[in-house]
């Protein structure tokens, strides 16, 4: 049975044990409400030892009782929600399913997963309907049983309602709350039943300190950082299934760790850790990078292919290509996969983890960002330039010089620095990095031509030995060409109006 998944909007509150039930006259919408219905439900609560799946908000449990048992995985998705992953009971209380364990791996990686709660709960539904009889909401009324299962186990009892949408709009749900707020009940502190259970701190958060103007450079920097690595962590689950441009998302996030590592190395006093920690970037993107080109050729050259007279289209060409990249993208979809499970992998995130909480910051990180971040960004200007001209040196042609390729390269680290100063000074900083990323995506498609072109003169001369019609391929591949020296052009022409952006103040 395939993996189940639905999207969870909800609230709750914190209640007195003689509580009254709120009056559903004049909620929006609600027409009449169920007679209520009883059930008792047990589940236990899985994580590591430490852990990490309640500090980054999520719950994984095996539940009895109640119209869905079995596992369920809930990974936070935004206020008042969160995506849950569904799986059968199966036949053993402690074998988590291997679907739901893929999906937490970013955060566990190779610690084990253990039974850390046990809830008890006798749950009453409200279920409440529009006029057509649909459900727009279950209101829930739980008096819950809470046993940690640690070494020093403590008990805990409480009451709480719960409203979660079904069919009807957040606006139901907004007035719920301010029918129950107006009674004097208050939201949870919690966001869930687990994390009440443990008594988490509502208020812990993963994020570190916002940087500020004059406050220390090496905030900037972690900041920045620490955007990056929660991107990561939130698309890890999502290239696991697979989902649309989850695999360009993370390895762009890579990337710009490894950029910022590079343009603000200065602001660390460790050059072993930031040196080893930007090889197994490089390493994470080109794994992601394998994939992620596959897929972007071949969404490329179904395009041109489309657009094409169909006199001018011989031979099986789209079958060819499908079979040619579509191959490549699963083959390569299946490496990222298992590098995502590996120990290199794993020992990547803790080495981030590490750093974002202790990072070794240099004297130079201490001084205030305003004077030290635009020296820094400044220094990716004049490498761009660098390049630049370089490239400029060569006359405009078909001969792809490398030094494009080394433009777009530091277009782009040019653009990621940007964003990170942003702090320093919003306007300029936005504006420097839409010149770098102009000139990025110019020099990308110049790029994405020269790749594009080898794979089409390969297909052309197995076309041959296959007896098939190459003349498409080698249409396909003068087109290409054509593009190119296009892209390269438009570089030359477009570089004249680079800004001359200072963040300085």
């Amino acid at each position: 049975m395939s993996t189940t998944r639905v999207v969870e909007i909800e609230r709750k509150f914190d209640v007195e044990e003689k509580a009254l039930l709120p009056s559903p006259q004049d909620l929006p919408g609600v027409a009449r409400v169920d007679q209520p219905v009883e059930h008792r439900l047990e589940a236990e609560y899985f994580d590591t030892e430490d852990l990490r799946l309640a500090s980054a908000r999520i719950t994984l449990r095996r539940r009895t009782g109640g119209e869905d048992a079995g596992w369920h995985l809930k990974l936070p998705a935004g206020p008042d929600e969160r995506t849950e992953f569904r799986e059968p009971l199966g036949g053993q209380a402690g074998g988590v399913p291997d679907a739901l364990l893929g999906l937490v791996r970013v955060h566990t990686r190779d610690r084990a997963l253990v039974p850390v709660v046990r809830l008890k709960t006798r749950r009453v539904v409200y279920r409440l309907r529009d006029k057509k009889d649909a459900v727009l909401a279950e209101f829930c009324d739980d008096r819950v049983q809470a046993e940690t299962l640690g070494p020093n186990p403590v008990t805990r009892s409480w009451r709480e309602w719960e409203i979660e949408l079904v069919t009807g709009s957040r606006a139901l749900l907004q007035s719920v709350q301010d029918r129950l707020t107006g009674a004097g009940v208050r939201p949870s502190a919690y966001q869930s039943k687990l994390a009440r259970a443990l008594n988490l701190d509502p208020a812990s958060t993963e994020a570190v300190p916002a940087p500020k103007r004059k406050g220390p450079a090496g905030d900037v920097m972690l900041a920045y950082l620490g955007q990056q690595v929660k991107e990561l962590k939130d698309q890890d689950p999502l290239v696991r299934q697979d989902a649309h441009d989850a695999i360009h998302k993370m390895r762009v996030a890579t990337r710009r760790m490894r950029s910022a590592l590079a343009t603000y190395r200065k602001l660390l006093d460790d050059a072993e850790t930031v040196g080893s920690l930007r090889n197994e970037l490089k390493w994470l993107a080109g794994v992601l990078g394998e994939a992620r080109d596959a897929e972007v050729m071949h969404a490329r050259l179904k395009d041109m292919v489309a657009e094409e007279p169909g006199e001018l289209v011989m031979g099986p060409v789209i079958r060819r290509v499908d079979l040619e990249l579509g191959g490549a993208y699963q083959e390569a979809h299946t490496k990222a996969l298992e590098a995502l499970d590996g120990q290199r992998y794993f020992r990547l995130l803790d080495a981030l983890e590490a750093l974002i909480a202790a990072p070794p910051f240099a004297p130079l990180a201490s001084k205030p960002a305003v004077k030290v971040i635009p020296r820094m960004v400044q220094r990716d200007i004049k490498r761009l330039r660098t390049a630049a001209r370089e490239a400029k040196r060569h006359t405009a042609g078909t001969g792809d010089h490398p030094a494009l390729h080394e433009a777009r390269k530091d277009g782009k680290r040019l653009r990621y620095a940007a964003e990170a100063a942003a702090p320093v000074n919003p306007k300029q900083a936005a504006r420097l990095a839409d010149a770098a990323h102009s000139v990025q995506k110019v020099l990308g498609d110049h790029q994405d031509s020269v790749v594009t072109r080898e794979l089409l003169r390969r297909l052309g001369a197995e076309a041959f030995t296959l007896g098939e019609n190459g003349f498409s391929y080698g249409r396909l591949h003068a087109l290409e060409q054509t593009a190119a020296l296009e892209a390269e052009t438009r570089f030359h022409r477009e570089w004249k109006k680079f800004p001359t952006v200072s963040l300085q103040a």
